[in-house]
């Protein structure tokens, strides 16, 4: 479950500090807090599974890193915790600060869907809107309950969607070389 707390009020990275650490999720997309409580777990498979995927294939390959859960501070105003990412070498060795956070776009970034209506804007529509503006150069809106995953891609300067991929689909990717999965393998 996902609440939007706004209120006229436009939040910060410096304001989750004052937040209590209660298990809530907080994200800032455009100064706009978003909260969600702990998701399903067969959510929680489903972004462990692709993470271990696409990490045995970093580990196999040695071209980057694939992070469950990792923070991205863009600005003081976005401030985002992806479910999977995967950056290379080059950009995360650029891109983390003191603190151990991202301050860009990794090259994939996943999102898999909670239920609720909030919880679907933000993936389809706040974070698809951020992660174009930002550099992402591929992002994966992952559905487990009907065993999908939309595929957006940049192409002149924003994320398109250019796939909508089923269980018995492959995934592929020309920023992850030679990486190939069944979708299914995912869930």
């Amino acid at each position: 479950m996902s609440q939007t707390v706004n209120q006229g009020v436009r939040w910060t990275t410096a304001d989750l500090e004052l937040l209590p650490e209660n298990g809530t999720r907080y994200e800032i997309i455009d100064g706009e807090l978003f909260m969600s409580r702990s998701p399903h777990l067969s959510h929680q498979r489903t972004c462990g599974n692709m993470y271990r995927k696409l990490q045995d294939w970093s580990e196999d390959t040695g071209l980057g890193e694939a992070f469950i859960n990792p923070g991205i501070i863009f600005t003081e105003a976005d401030n985002v915790e992806p479910d999977v990412i995967w950056i290379s070498k080059e950009k995360l060795a650029a891109l983390v600060d003191d603190s151990g956070h991202l301050t860009g776009a990794p090259e994939l970034v996943v999102e898999v869907l909670s239920s609720g209506v909030q919880n679907e804007r933000r993936d389809r529509e706040a974070k698809l809107k951020l992660y174009s503006v930002r550099g992402v150069q591929e992002y994966w809106i992952v559905d487990w309950r009907l065993q999908k995953i939309e595929v957006y891609r940049r192409s002149n300067s924003a994320l398109q969607l250019i796939a909508t991929l089923f269980s018995n689909d492959e995934i592929s990717s020309p920023f992850l070389p030679n990486f190939s999965c069944l979708v299914s393998k995912f869930f």
